[in-house]
């Protein structure tokens, strides 16, 4: 039996990733600091649901404890690693950048000495679409430049990626980066925007609607992001031979067995239509509350996925509509409303 090691396993993505893993066999570790960036009662509630199973082992504590993961690569050994452990969020880096400091640098580096001693087959590393940053250039595509992030969140990711590539270049640890993007569907975090307008809407309160509605966003499923992940598992990256060249139109490292990856549903989706599938489904008008743009935010995300289609055949597709409407109907029964 496999085992992965998955951090952030009680957040959204991450405990999406551990029941799919667990349900193709595979052993789980699962650490987790259990922050209360949100309600702690949701995380609880999914680490609840893993620990059905007799192949998790959750584990509570920091990422960034020193010699924490250290012990963990010594005594578990695992064959998969996928970090997902991160403190999120643009807006709060604004308020609170160091613990982002804390979490994304200094827990990724722990990570990564862990890896150095103890190298999985594959370590699969969170990265995210905000990397892109001021990039107008669009749909994004992993071989663009990304040097102006335009947040302290998306320039902690970036450098997590800088990271990552040494230690795979000096060291021969195969690592692949995913860019995701504006990942959403049942069990999602409270301070995304589907949860809070979905919860304003069925409230009867407005919504704040920021750059007076003029955004756009690459809306990824959660069901079809976990199936990216495990797919990419698969199809670790490998140090390219003196007489190779990496392929046209991949990020592939050529100094090192590294790459990046986007995943994304290739489709750029207007706020407001977004807002339109929330009414749908909730069978109610959204009160609009126009307001500029956010510091730190970006009007808009695209992402060119066909790396990802070209290394596992896969793309995501399912479309805001019904993926919308899913997740309104996880709220209502989770909230009784």
């Amino acid at each position: 039996m496999r085992t992965a090691l998955i951090t952030g396993s009680a957040g959204f993505i991450g405990s999406f990733v551990c029941e799919r893993l667990l349900r193709d066999g595979y052993r789980v570790i699962g650490l987790d600091a259990m922050t209360d960036y949100y309600e702690v009662s949701l995380k609880q509630r999914r680490l609840e649901r893993l620990l059905q199973s007799e192949h998790f082992r959750a584990i509570e504590d920091y990422v960034e404890t020193p010699g924490l993961l250290m012990e963990l690569f010594a005594s578990e050994k695992p064959d998969v690693v996928v970090h997902l452990a991160a403190q999120a969020g643009v807006r709060y880096s604004i308020e609170n950048p160091r613990s982002y400091l804390q979490s994304n640098i200094v827990g990724t580096f722990e990570l990564l000495e862990a890896a150095r001693a103890h190298p999985p087959k594959h370590m699969l590393l969170a990265s995210t679409s905000s990397a892109f940053g001021a990039n107008t250039k669009m749909p994004y595509r992993e071989i663009d430049k990304a040097d102006h992030q335009m947040s302290f969140y998306a320039a902690t990711k970036k450098a997590t990626e800088n990271m990552a590539h040494s230690y795979a270049h000096l060291f021969g640890l195969p690592v692949t980066m995913f860019r995701f993007f504006t990942v959403y569907g049942p069990w999602g975090r409270p301070d995304m925007a589907l949860f809070k307008f979905t919860k304003a809407i069925l409230e009867g309160r407005p919504i704040d609607v920021y750059n007076y509605g003029d955004m756009k966003r690459d809306f990824t499923y959660i069901e079809d992001l976990v199936q990216a992940i495990r797919l990419l598992i698969d199809v670790p990256p490998v140090r390219l031979g003196e007489d190779e060249t990496v392929p046209a139109g991949d990020s592939l490292s050529p100094v090192a067995p590294w790459r990046v990856v986007n995943i994304g549903n290739s489709n750029a989706v207007q706020l407001a239509q977004f807002i339109d599938a929330i009414e749908a489904a909730t069978g109610r008008k959204a009160e609009r509350n126009l307001m500029p743009m956010q510091a730190g935010d970006v009007p808009a995300t695209w992402a060119d996925a066909q790396l990802l289609k070209t290394l596992t055949g896969y793309e995501p597709k399912t479309d805001v509509g019904n993926g919308v409407a899913k997740f309104v109907d996880w709220y209502r029964e989770y909230y009784s409303v």
